[in-house]
């Protein structure tokens, strides 16, 4: 079913719904379904499962000389769409990205997609890789967001790359991408992020989903701003609890936010990462009471993983 589909039969009702990492290369799906099993009780309509693009890595060979190597650390996503679709009758969503990709692996990742009856994709321009300061597209790939959801776009029109094909199947995926309340750490500002948040609704985009935010007049003057630029799809918040002392100077760095300055004043009370974790359990609470007294469609938190903190926020919110 798709996202929108969910919106509409839930009547006005806000929904839990989480995000998942794939399990690091050599480990099995058991520990993540594991955490997947611990949240079930929230009736989530779907869960996302994010798309870790490739590294380059650089090893010594024969005579002194580096060789380029390219390794992926969290391969899987499509597999694991597919075993949580079968194991727990969600829907499951992947994340698919312009970095890594060739216009050609992207029909290719979709058309698998469809054979699986996955209903929905987030499409995302994707990070730069470790190794370079700014983004590069593959050799043929997309360099924006907004390229991307146009080929899933024509691909539901039944347009494929190969314009020679005939009677072509027309998939039918529901298109979220993402959002940015304090804007994109690219972004010149937020008015400009806007408006190239307007370019991926009409390229095709149905749904946004938020980074998290911290500070929830952020998120609701982000949805005021899209609203009086015209932009009416779904606006889903997006949440993470704080959980450790570390979080206080790597969520800024890695996600450019801010963090409010009563949140940082509970963290730095704190004497142990157990005592972070739970401020951060109870900053979320207020945060979730509040998005759903607005009526937002969904809550939507970002796990990393961990339940056990979700778990704890959910089961007062839900």
């Amino acid at each position: 079913m798709k996202v929108t589909e969910h919106i509409a039969n839930a009547k006005g009702a806000t929904q839990f719904t989480f995000e998942i990492l794939p399990p690091l290369k050599g480990q099995n799906i058991k520990d993540l379904f594991e955490a997947i099993d611990t949240l079930m009780e929230f009736e989530p309509p779907f869960i996302d499962v994010t798309y870790h693009r490739e590294e380059h890595v650089y090893k010594e060979v024969k005579g002194g000389l580096l060789e380029k190597k390219i390794i992926r650390k969290r391969p899987g996503t499509v597999g694991i769409c597919a075993a949580i679709q079968s194991k727990y009758g969600v829907d499951a969503i992947p994340h698919i990205l312009c970095g890594g990709f060739s216009k050609e692996d992207t029909e290719n990742f979709l058309i698998d997609l469809d054979f699986l009856e996955i209903d929905n994709v987030v499409a995302l321009r994707g990070d730069a890789i470790k190794t370079e300061n700014y983004f590069t597209p593959n050799e043929d790939g997309h360099s924006y967001a907004n390229e991307l959801v146009e080929q899933v776009a024509h691909l539901n029109n039944g347009i494929y790359l190969d314009s020679d094909l005939l009677n072509s199947h027309a998939t039918n995926f529901c298109i979220g991408v993402a959002g940015y309340p304090e804007k994109h750490m690219e972004a010149p500002s937020l008015e400009s992020d806007i408006h190239f948040l307007k370019k991926k609704i009409k390229s095709g985009a149905d749904y946004v989903v938020t980074q998290m935010f911290f500070d929830n007049q952020k998120y609701f003057d982000y949805v005021a701003k899209a609203r009086a630029e015209g932009i009416t799809v779904p606006i889903i918040p997006g949440l993470k609890p704080l959980s450790t002392l570390k979080q206080l100077n790597m969520i800024p760095h890695r996600f450019h936010v801010d963090l409010p300055e009563a949140l940082i004043k509970e963290v730095i009370k704190c004497k142990d990462n157990k005592a972070v974790r739970q401020v951060g359990v109870e900053w979320c609470i207020e945060q979730s009471k509040e998005l759903k007294a607005a009526n937002v469609p969904f809550l939507h938190y970002y796990s990393m993983g961990k339940a056990d903190n979700i778990k704890q926020i959910a089961e007062r919110i839900f």
